[in-house]
């Protein structure tokens, strides 16, 4: 046993893990890789079924998920349960892998190198004393566990595992478990040169090696992001918008995120969390197959603190996302705007384009802010996934001035908020009017999609206070949007309506005949949700005289 091969420090983790309370078991994972190392252990007598087995015997595997996707507790699970380091019968016996049938051959029975490339030495300041605490430390391990090889402390891990290799009478064969493995790309130090050397070095250990057992690998990035040649052209890449394989087994889904919502109502004695905040807060990620996933790390962080947060990006500003977008603002600026609407944008997303140090073009940049899980994608189009991540956007977009027009417009968003609940009508006309001096583009019009997002622009403070929802079922129709109070349930409703090219009298008409006014009341109608007034605005805007109107109506009064 040793730091890297056939480690504790997995199963302890993974142990962690599965005694948690809110512990999901992907053990199933491993009914994809146990054909990879064995493929006669599931083949049944038939050649159709042999051949379809054999099919997908590649042993390279890399799996491409944004952070908090669970990679690492996949990894942890996978190295715990091949590796020799520990017993881990007591952790997987109560799981579902233990009622396969080669469950018992395998458990424990593995040569296990893992290695979680996110751990730096102390005070890291180049490539050079990254990689050198790696090699040292698995040379290391190999001279404990072998040390009749003769193996030589200046020697490269991989002559080191081949002098193995040959030294045993029986094939000597290793698993490699390498968690985050383009982390150090990520870091300020690193060149260009380095990048390719570090290439170089994961290929001189792992392609062609005849005592690669398999290699499971997870990262962020595509590894053709960084890998020009051949290098590592032996991996089988999956990634969340392009392949199928494997998607069940990161995120989770509306079954999984069910089974943990009635645990938390059983557990808790005072919810707070319904299992629709959920859903707006962490939602919204899709799979290649088109199945909705949520973010694992915040549903459980939630439950567990019996709070809603923002508990995946950073605690931290908005500098994480603006990072991406400030290579183009100009590109993206429109989009953006009609994505804080919740309007999905059409964008031709490559994960290989991705790339963080140079983006230059409006796809280059959805396709990292996909990559890193900023945006989701699917059939073609981007948008922001969830509230978790529209409040980022919604900082973003307050304080950053290179975003124009956007961040002028929010910037005058409290005003506009606070004009609204005072039935101040000019007020309300000229944020709108001043939309027309800085010309946004969105300003043409030819729907409501563009009216929308520029009353969503004006309206940004308000999701401080209120839940915004935009497009939502009340009554006998959708409603453009409507504010729940938050922050204080005795606050002021707010029911807003949208025409283009009609008056603001005919939106208030029409939230009074298709009674939007029930989304204020609970399902029997019996009481209020909220004790406030519920005002119902009408916002009006004239192609022809490009003028808006506005009008303000209260629907019901404070109860």
């Amino acid at each position: 046993m040793g730091r890297f091969l056939n480690s504790k420090k997995a199963s302890l983790l993974f142990k962690d893990d599965a005694e948690s309370t809110y512990f999901v078991d992907k053990t199933a994972l491993l009914d994809e890789l146990i054909p990879l190392i064995d493929p006669q252990t599931l083949i049944s007598d038939t050649t159709a079924a042999k051949e379809n087995l054999l099919g997908k015997s590649n042993k390279y595997i890399c799996i491409i998920r944004p952070r908090r996707f669970g990679k690492s507790v996949m990894a942890n699970m996978i190295a715990a349960y091949f590796g020799k380091g520990r017993n881990t019968r007591p952790i997987f016996d109560r799981l579902s892998v233990s009622s396969r049938e080669w469950y018992h051959s395998h458990i424990n029975q593995h040569n296990v190198i893992h290695i979680a490339f996110n751990s730096m030495p102390a005070e890291c300041s180049s490539y050079r004393q990254y990689i050198h605490r790696i090699t040292r430390q698995l040379l290391r391990d190999l001279i404990q566990a072998y040390p009749d090889v003769g193996i030589e402390e200046d020697e490269t891990p991989w002559d080191a595992l081949n002098d193995i290799l040959e030294f045993n009478e029986e094939d000597t064969k290793f698993i490699f478990v390498l968690d985050e493995w383009d982390f150090i790309f990520h870091r300020d130090f690193i060149t260009s040169k380095d990048r390719a050397e570090y290439i170089d070095y994961l290929s001189n250990l792992l392609k062609d090696q005849p005592y690669v057992e398999l290699t499971y690998m997870t990262g962020i990035l595509p590894i053709a992001k960084y890998s020009s040649g051949s290098e590592l052209n032996m991996f089988l890449e999956y990634t969340m918008t392009s392949e199928e394989r494997f998607c069940t087994f990161f995120g989770f889904s509306e079954s999984e995120v069910d089974t943990l919502f009635d645990k938390y109502s059983s557990l808790t004695a005072r919810p707070n969390i319904s299992r629709e905040d959920l859903r707006i807060w962490y939602n919204g990620y899709h799979t290649k197959g088109g199945t909705k996933v949520y973010n694992p790390r915040s549903i459980v962080a939630a439950l567990t603190n019996n709070n809603l947060g923002n508990y995946w990006t950073s605690a931290g500003p908005y500098d994480e996302i603006f990072y991406y977008i400030k290579y183009n603002t100009a590109a993206v600026r429109d989009d953006l705007a009609l994505m804080i609407s919740g309007i999905p944008i059409q964008a031709n997303v490559r994960e290989y384009a991705a790339i963080s140090t140079n983006l230059t073009t409006r796809d280059e940049i959805f396709s990292a802010m996909t990559v890193y899980g900023f945006l989701s994608y699917e059939n073609g189009y981007v948008r922001i996934p969830n509230k978790e991540l529209m409040d980022k956007f919604d900082d973003m977009l307050q304080k950053e001035p290179s975003l124009g027009y956007i961040h002028q417009l929010a910037q005058k968003s409290r005003q506009m908020l606070k004009a609204t609940l005072e039935n101040d009508i000019p007020t309300m006309l000229e944020i709108l009017e001043f939309a027309h001096n800085t010309e946004i583009p969105l300003l043409a019009y030819n729907n409501e999609t563009e009216l929308t997002a520029l009353v969503n622009l004006a309206y940004l403070a308000a999701r401080d206070s209120y839940r915004v929802v935009r497009e939502d079922k009340a009554g006998i129709g959708y409603v453009d949007f409507i504010f729940y109070p938050e922050v204080n349930r005795n606050a002021d409703g707010i029911i807003l309506e949208l025409k283009v090219d009609h008056t603001p009298e005919e939106a208030i008409q029409q939230i009074k005949d298709r009674k939007y006014l029930l989304k204020f009341e609970d399902k029997f109608g019996e009481e209020y949700r909220y004790s406030g007034r519920i005002l119902g605005v009408g916002i009006a805007y004239d192609r022809r005289t490009k003028t808006h109107q506005c009008k303000i109506e209260v629907l019901r009064e404070s109860v």
